[in-house]
């Protein structure tokens, strides 16, 4: 009888000051039940707190990327190309697994060769994230999986890919964001498939001040319009958008308050402004937004990759 060898995983986590929430993170993955080797690769883009400690005192392999020259797709190229891992899971240092089988359901489509992408399910963790981001998630991340699914969304908070796959399209050292999905649409256009694992779930944690906000949906965008340039939405597109959305989170909360109130048009308001801002900007802007996000004027953590812009469903279907 032969025995099933478990592959080897690489777990890569982008940081920059992220010793709130790391220490959590890295707890959770040394408790997951897999049979085979794992490593975790810390990709680290000059934090100034412990995160590096914390890194160290868990096991993990610090690699080190200048702010100057970092981008998303770079640094977790770097990342791959510094493990050693048969299967390379990307997990956002503020994303939290939430069952000892978080791991091996995100990774069990790629291991029975379901697909070579596989994203799982985020959550919001209660008290801390914003509600509308929690209607957001709920909105992509649903509770039943696509195994595999239709086109190409994907998001690298919380998936997984073949180093084959990784080795043959590698990630875009360019964009400002999005850098999961334009792999994925390469692959799709390729015949490989993507998939979806609801049964893989994080809390995805985000502390942002409302400039933050706007700024991420804003740099998606950006790379959205270069993935899909007829993608574009206008002023009145941004302004109905918001509406549905503010009705959305408004009809579904299971209380209001003026407080939530608020918040819902805050976030609302910054996700859609962002969004439009950033899929009309020209050449020019493009650049400065990339010597700004990648950012060495920024003393917080920028974030990695959140939720997408509502417009990406797009990209699983062909309503938008």
């Amino acid at each position: 009888m032969t025995t099933f060898i478990y592959p080897k995983i690489s777990i890569i986590i982008r940081t920059l000051n992220e010793a709130k929430f790391l220490p959590e993170c890295l707890a959770s993955i040394q408790t997951q039940v897999y049979d085979g080797e794992i490593e975790t690769v810390i990709v680290d883009s000059g934090s100034t707190d412990d995160t590096l400690e914390i890194g160290h005192s868990h096991g993990c392999k610090i690699v080190k990327i200048s702010k100057n020259e970092f981008t998303f797709g770079r640094s977790l190229n770097l990342g791959c190309a510094n493990s050693n891992g048969d299967i390379l899971v990307l997990l956002s240092a503020h994303c939290i697994p939430t069952t000892t089988n978080w791991l091996l359901s995100l990774v069990q489509p790629i291991i029975h060769n379901t697909c070579e992408y596989a994203y799982g399910r985020q959550i919001p963790r209660n008290g801390i994230s914003k509600y509308s981001e929690g209607m957001v998630f709920r909105k992509y991340y649903p509770p039943v999986s696509a195994l595999p699914q239709e086109g190409y969304f994907c998001n690298n908070a919380n998936s997984a890919i073949s180093r084959e796959t990784w080795l043959k399209h590698r990630f875009n050292e360019t964009l400002t964001g999005l850098e999961d999905m334009e792999l994925a649409k390469r692959l799709v256009n390729s015949s490989g498939l993507v998939a979806y694992v609801a049964t893989s779930v994080v809390e995805h944690i985000h502390e942002e001040n409302w400039r933050r906000i706007k700024i991420r949906y804003e740099r998606e965008a950006a790379a959205l319009a270069e993935i899909e340039p007829n993608l574009n939405i206008n002023a009145l597109q941004a302004a109905v958008m918001f509406l549905v959305g503010v009705k959305s989170d408004l009809v579904n909360s299971s209380f209001i308050s003026i407080l939530r109130f608020i918040e819902i048009i805050q976030y609302r308001g910054c996700q859609y402004w962002g969004s439009y801002i950033g899929s009309k900007a020209s050449k020019l802007r493009v650049s400065k937004m990339k010597s700004e996000y990648f950012y060495p004027h920024i003393k917080q953590d920028v974030v990695l990759i959140g939720e997408r812009n509502e417009h990406n469903r797009a990209c699983t279907d062909e309503s938008y």
